[in-house]
């Protein structure tokens, strides 16, 4: 009786050609999966150092003009672009403005969000873990337009009734405002920090007759340094670069804030309020984009502290 399968020679044959085939198809194509990854890899180099280079080509002219003075820029706090009589390009209340709302909104979001975080990861679990979650991801969602709109109807009136100031956007509003918004991203990143410490750790520590909270602030804390720093670091770069919210509860005035009440004016708030109205390739509109510039090098500076810190403790 003649069987219909082919020989076992010939299943052989076919099955060495088709992996000889595949082999063949892998080598060609693995240089582009290869050059693919690599591209991916460095997009998010150049594409920072193609915003910078755009941001710099825009600011650069304004620097060569006779009645500009970047020194002057630094030292003034008068800041009147649109002036035909004699413009003033002065951005210190700015910086002060900021200044003052980045470290009054972590001043309140750092220790609520590092303090979620431990709750979280130490004293929380089953379903309200989960929910509590998920509750921080949705304040997280939360557009900023719509945080501005809370800072100005239900924040503002409060603060008047309580501090008596003349005005409900300030410092204050913003500055609690930033705070709600900054306090999601510390809590998720530091609670996943502090997951990250092997439990070998707590046990060590229990072993030792260590209290619940001696374990927190003497084992969980320094072994999840790099990591809370992150969180905090992510924090204060959210507070930076917040416009919309600033821009709606700060009160949008040009000065040096010299209390919490006091209003102020962010640098991103200044860029988005003007910038639509500044003429294109004018002196205004290219001081706005030099203000782009500082708001580069203070991230910067913040984040090359955030690496030197970091070393420091790895090295300890």
């Amino acid at each position: 009786m003649v069987s219909d399968l082919p020989p076992k020679n010939l299943k052989s044959s076919r099955s060495f050609s088709f992996l000889r085939t595949f082999h063949a198809l892998a080598d060609a194509v693995e240089p582009v999966v290869e050059w693919t990854i690599r591209i991916c890899g460095w997009s998010a180099i150049l594409f920072v150092l193609a915003i910078f280079a755009f941001v710099f080509r825009e600011a650069v002219p304004i620097l060569s003009q006779e009645h500009f003075s970047l020194v002057e820029m630094f030292q003034s706090e008068k800041w009147r672009p649109d002036s035909e009589i004699q413009p003033q390009y002065g951005i210190l209340a700015l910086l002060a403005g900021t200044g003052a709302v980045t470290v009054g909104a972590m001043v309140l979001a750092v220790p609520i969000g590092l303090g979620a975080a431990v709750y979280l990861s130490e004293f929380c679990s089953g379903r309200l873990k989960e929910t509590l979650k998920i509750v921080i991801e949705l304040l997280a969602a939360i557009p900023s337009v719509v945080w501005g709109f809370i800072g100005v109807v239900i924040l503002g009136p409060i603060i008047i009734n309580i501090t008596g100031a003349p005005v409900g956007v300030n410092v204050l509003n913003a500055s609690l405002v930033l705070a709600l918004m900054s306090v999601p991203v510390i809590v998720s990143v530091g609670e996943d920090s502090l997951k990250a410490v092997p439990d070998s750790y707590r046990e060590a520590a229990i072993s030792l007759g260590a209290s619940r909270w001696e374990v927190i602030y003497r084992v969980l804390f320094p072994a999840a340094k790099n990591g809370l720093l992150a969180a905090v670091l992510l924090g204060v770069g959210r507070a930076i670069g917040e416009t919309m919210a600033v821009l709606l509860c700060t009160g949008h005035a040009v000065q040096i804030p010299h209390s919490l009440v006091d209003p102020a004016r962010t640098l991103t708030a200044t860029i988005a309020s003007e910038l639509g109205e500044a003429v294109r390739g004018g002196p205004h509109y290219r001081v706005l984009f030099l203000i782009g510039i500082v708001l580069f090098v203070v991230t910067f500076f913040v984040n090359l502290a955030a690496d030197l810190v970091v070393k420091g403790i790895r090295s300890k």
